[in-house]
């Protein structure tokens, strides 16, 4: 993305702990926000729900699975359907059920609610003639959050813009790092250091 051009960029990196958010021009970070919603806490979500609905406990690679399997962050074209398996708290035995993607939907609500709402809080303080570029660019969604189903579809109506999934986003922080490796003496002026409390901004 052409960050160090005087064109605004967006980015949200839905990463494992923390959902990343940021609007870039002339290499500097003009407005970012970072939560601690991010994979991890959607796991989390699942499994609450799992213990509240149906008195069952599961792990967090059960939830995971699920969350991958038949999680979504819109109405899916064609519902699906998938079986929570672990103990269940009452009889304290194995047992299995199964759930539809409707439900892990509603159980994913509250984290994806947040993740959409801090994107929309970041446009509201983003300088207008930047919202015109990002307009045009769209929301860039990275990480491997950003693959749950309909996300993108989910951040696009309620920004009234259009969000994309970047090529391969579980690995963009990694290729970015390279690139930003191969291309030191140019991007040099990008990067924050790790003694910075704040992002370097640039004024409009």
């Amino acid at each position: 993305m052409p960050v160090t051009e005087a064109r605004g960029c967006m980015v949200v990196d839905i990463g494992g702990g923390t959902t990343e958010v940021g609007v870039f021009c002339l290499g500097g970070i003009v407005v970012s926000r970072s939560l601690r919603i991010a994979g991890d806490e959607m796991d989390e979500d699942i499994m609450q729900y799992a213990r509240q609905k149906y008195n069952l406990y599961i792990g967090e690679s059960m939830a995971e699975r699920v969350k991958i399997g038949i999680g979504s962050a819109y109405p899916l074209p064609e519902e699906m359907t998938t079986t929570l398996r672990g103990r269940n708290l009452v009889t304290g035995l194995p047992e299995a059920v199964e759930v539809s993607s409707i439900e892990i939907r509603e159980a994913l609500s509250g984290s994806v609610g947040i993740i959409v709402d801090v994107i929309r809080e970041t446009l509201d303080e983003t300088p207008p003639e930047l919202v015109a570029d990002l307009m045009e660019t769209g929301i860039c969604l990275a990480g491997g959050g950003a693959k749950l189903r309909g996300l993108a579809d989910r951040v696009g109506e309620e920004t009234n813009m259009q969000a994309w999934i970047a090529q391969d986003s579980m690995t963009c922080v990694a290729r970015g790092a390279g690139k930003v490796l191969e291309e030191l003496d140019t991007l040099r002026e990008v990067l924050v250091g790790t003694d910075e409390r704040r992002p370097r901004t640039v004024a409009f």
